[in-house]
């Protein structure tokens, strides 16, 4: 069987995810892929706050980007041509942000495949030769081949039992944790920079409001280090928020006023570790994974994972 006759699931619809299936699809493959998220985004997204003063937004996930590679280095060239980037000279000479959100050139890479979302792959089963993905709305297949685009954590659970070596990979990554806060504010706040780098409890500040295509009230982003939202991985949001809004006034040496809006989020599987191999594939079972706990803890890995799969999953088109 040729790749063009292939019928192919991705789960997971974050970069590395949509970067395959763009490659793939281009190559003559039919490619479904599932998330559980509600629309693109994945690491790169963004979330959107009704305040007393109008919306908000924050790119609670990925702060920034940079392009080091050529492939990378052209896609975001593109991206930019297209207006969905900008450089972000606040965070450095090599950083890029996705406009007016982060979550931009995700949604527009989301635009051409087939995509459900709100979808969790619970487990994988096999007819035969033909895969099937079992989800809580029921069972969906068959596929040819299918591909992991996920954190390696869920990435092991849903294929062990069908490849040894991919599981054992994929459970040998370990993920940190990560808790972002957003906060949005009436005034500006008396910080200069727009960013501020690792001191104690917070590992990240950022104004948000600040990133070129932004506009709205005043707008930060506050991450924790790891080893503190490690430390705090089941505490609640609120506890989270008020503690690391303490850190922040306590940096930048002055009091705060009440936020407009004040919320948490807990990245469970957020900075990944690097491997030894920008993406996995079993030409014997029809199983691939691509993703950053792969080719290493940055956006452009993502993408390059997402492309190096697709490129072993061409040569490699079975019969």
């Amino acid at each position: 069987m040729t790749l063009s006759r292939r019928r192919i699931a991705i789960v997971g619809a974050g970069l590395s995810g949509l970067s395959c299936a763009g490659s793939l699809r281009r190559a003559g493959a039919e490619v479904q892929l599932f998330d559980k998220a509600r629309g693109p985004g994945g690491r790169m997204s963004t979330r959107r706050v009704e305040t007393p003063l109008g919306t908000v937004s924050f790119d609670h996930g990925a702060q920034y980007f940079t392009a080091r590679g050529d492939g990378f280095r052209a896609e975001v060239a593109r991206w930019a041509a297209e207006g969905l980037a900008a450089p972000w000279p606040a965070a450095g000479p090599e950083a890029w942000v996705g406009v007016p959100s982060m979550n931009t050139p995700v949604k527009a890479l989301a635009e051409g495949p087939s995509i459900a979302w709100s979808t969790t792959v619970e487990a994988l089963s096999r007819d035969g030769d033909a895969w099937r993905l079992k989800t809580p709305e029921g069972v969906s297949g068959p596929f040819d081949t299918v591909v992991l685009a996920l954190p390696a954590e869920q990435a092991a659970a849903l294929v062990s039992g069908w490849d040894a070596d991919l599981a054992a990979r994929a459970a040998a990554s370990q993920t940190a944790p990560c808790w972002t806060v957003m906060a949005a504010f009436s005034e500006r706040l008396p910080v200069a920079a727009d960013t501020l780098g690792e001191d104690g409890v917070l590992g990240w500040a950022a104004r948000n409001s600040a990133k070129p295509g932004r506009g709205g009230p005043e707008a930060w982003v506050l991450q924790a280090g790891p080893d503190w939202s490690r430390h705090h991985l089941e505490d609640t949001a609120e506890a989270v928020g008020q503690a690391l809004l303490a850190a922040f006034a306590k940096r930048i040496g002055a009091p705060l006023p009440e936020p407009l809006t004040l919320q948490a989020h807990r990245w469970r599987y957020a900075r990944s570790s690097a491997g030894s191999d920008l993406a996995l594939w079993s030409g014997a079972a029809r199983l691939g994974c691509c993703g950053d706990w792969l080719a290493g803890p940055r956006i452009e890995c993502a993408w390059d994972s997402g492309q190096a799969l697709a490129r072993l999953m061409v040569g490699d088109p079975g019969e």
